[in-house]
């Protein structure tokens, strides 16, 4: 390993380029509805499923298109699916690439954007001088909006891969010096590989949802 950061790359292991399949892995944890009496994985997954299409129907308003949650509900699916399976051993992380997390933040914000703009034009302006907003203000705060706004896929994109490269760096560093030590230190460094192993599991699901609600919140907005 020449550097650190190339235990990131799509070809780091065994040399294939195969690596970016492991995207698609994320479509065998479906269960499958062909059976005549749902596992209790099925339910568990049903219930995931009507709990954020509760939450994302709330974000969104009365106002959305009909079905628009099961959008950012298989948004939400890839992503805590393609986080989990980074955690296993010479899988891939491909959420860990910002040409991934850029690749779905940028199709959603242009397309709410070009939505905004053509069909609630007025709306879209408004809301670039909040409410209540001194008049002498008024210019600073539409630049200032204009920028928040274009940053907002980049900030999308920045957030879930570097919280990905973070935790998976770590876990490596620590699995590093794991040779030079005494077992007292490999005991505890097992512990503590274990804790972040956990810790690491909620933040693949946090960020997966943070990631999904946001595209919520944005796409709210342009309605």
């Amino acid at each position: 390993m020449t550097n650190l950061f190339s235990s990131f790359d799509p070809s780091s292991m065994f040399n294939l380029s195969l690596n970016w399949l492991s995207t698609f892995l994320g479509l065998l944890f479906i269960p499958t509805s062909y059976w005549l009496i749902p596992s209790r994985y099925s339910f568990a997954w049903n219930k995931i499923i009507l709990t954020l299409h509760s939450e994302f129907k709330t974000l969104i308003g009365n106002n959305s298109i009909k079905g628009s949650t099961l959008m950012f509900i298989s948004l939400f699916s890839m992503i805590v699916f393609n986080n989990f399976l980074g955690l296993f051993p010479y899988i891939f992380t491909s959420t860990s690439h910002l040409i991934l997390t850029l690749g779905l933040a940028l199709p959603l914000w242009f397309s709410f954007m070009i939505y905004g703009w053509l069909n609630n034009t007025t709306h879209m302006l408004a809301h670039l001088v909040p409410q209540g907003t001194p008049a002498l203000l008024m210019p600073f705060m539409v630049i200032i909006e204009t920028i928040s706004n274009i940053i907002r896929p980049g900030t999308l994109a920045v957030r879930l891969a570097a919280n990905m490269i973070a935790g998976h760096l770590l876990l490596t560093l620590l699995g590093n010096t794991g040779t030079d030590l005494s077992i007292l230190m490999l005991i505890i460094l097992l512990i503590a590989q274990i804790l972040l192993l956990v810790l690491e599991s909620a933040v693949a699901i946090i960020q997966s949802y943070v990631f999904a609600v946001l595209s919520t919140l944005y796409s709210s907005e342009v309605n």
